[in-house]
């Protein structure tokens, strides 16, 4: 088995300088039903990105940076299906890189399958390293705000330590100091 090393701090830094920063960005509310998701599948087959990044990633599959880049490709194109699929790839090449699992429940999040984002939101929290923590906050404290949006009606508890583990990392996200308070009144 050959081992891959790829400097996850250059990757995202490259992946941010390409513009495609979506994936690493925390969103504002989990409410998916403003996304478009509508996208039709000659749009994508016919995207040049789309099509150079797969012929690249044919030649060398275990290639994360190219594999990161085909995700991000496929966000952009709003192919959601696809984007899944290969942030699940790098997360098998990288399963200790956590803006995989992210990239992953942004993109369920996306085409609607809460139940999948709230699994990798889960894992992505997880993943974090206590070094990246402080980089992370934002996209942390999406994450869980997402988990306790997700959990308010089923598990109230849980989604109180979920809301404010979500405030601690950002107090500044009135949507998370909303559902906190709609779950502590």
């Amino acid at each position: 088995m050959k081992t891959i090393k790829i400097n996850t701090k250059q990757l995202f830094v490259g992946l941010l300088m390409m513009g495609s920063t979506g994936a690493f960005v925390a969103q504002t509310s989990p409410k998916t039903d403003t996304v478009k998701v509508a996208t039709s599948t000659a749009q994508v087959q016919t995207n040049p990105v789309i099509e150079g990044l797969k012929k690249q990633v044919e030649a060398n599959p275990k290639d994360a940076e190219a594999l990161a880049k085909l995700a991000t490709a496929y966000q952009d194109a709003t192919d959601w299906q696809n984007a899944i699929a290969t942030w699940k790839k790098i997360s098998v090449l990288l399963p200790d890189w956590a803006p995989s699992y992210y990239s992953q429940a942004y993109s369920y999040q996306s085409a609607k399958d809460d139940m999948n984002a709230k699994l990798a939101y889960e894992k992505y929290i997880a993943t974090v390293k206590p070094e990246e923590i402080e980089a992370s906050k934002k996209n942390l404290a999406y994450a869980y705000y997402f988990i306790a949006f997700s959990e308010q009606k089923d598990n109230p508890d849980k989604a109180k330590e979920h809301i404010a583990k979500s405030i601690q990392y950002d107090p500044s996200n009135q949507e998370a100091v909303k559902l906190s308070q709609a779950l502590n009144s």
